[in-house]
């Protein structure tokens, strides 16, 4: 996956309330889509529910596992519980398929449990934005698998991926 500079990503994920606009916007080239998907892996590697919450319309419509959401507030309480539970959160997402205002993203992230026990959780999501850059609809499909500590690939501090760090295709995820 490219990686886009951390000045990008930072001034693209200041969005206030009121913005109405999240670039990279509908229909997506190849390029977008992959600065897209980069985007909401450094707001995911935030942890911050709130600001994660403002990439998705307001009447957002999500299924992550086996939960259905929809709207901002329900979005940031089920981040809120996720990010509770799953700590060290630390993920990659890579660009599987575009096309027109949809994009298919495969991902894999570790984390442990309060007990210490690691894990790698695998899945894919299917996405697709309004015409303003808004996530309308999320679908996630997720694996969970333990690991040994010893089996962690992500060891960069809590925050965004660096640029320089492998992707799920180079870790051979």
């Amino acid at each position: 996956m490219n990686a886009i500079p951390a000045t990008t990503a930072t001034e693209a994920t200041e969005v206030t309330e009121a913005t109405t606009t999240r670039p990279p916007v509908p229909p997506f080239t190849r390029e977008t889509a992959i600065e897209k998907v980069r985007l909401a892996e450094d707001g995911w590697n935030s942890r911050d529910p709130e600001k994660v919450a403002l990439a998705y319309s307001e009447n957002s419509r999500w299924r992550n596992r086996a939960e259905f959401v929809t709207g901002r507030e329900a979005i940031v309480g089920l981040l809120s519980r996720k990010w509770a539970r799953e700590l060290d959160y630390r993920l990659i997402k890579e660009l599987w398929a575009h096309d027109g205002h949809r994009i298919a993203v495969r991902f894999a992230y570790e984390w442990r449990d309060d007990s210490g026990h690691w894990f790698r959780s695998y899945g894919n999501e299917n996405w697709e934005f309004d015409d303003s850059g808004l996530m309308h609809t999320r679908h996630a499909s997720i694996n969970d698998l333990p690991i040994r500590e010893s089996d962690r690939l992500y060891h960069w501090p809590l925050g965004r991926r660096p640029d320089d760090h492998p992707g799920l295709t180079d870790l051979g995820l």
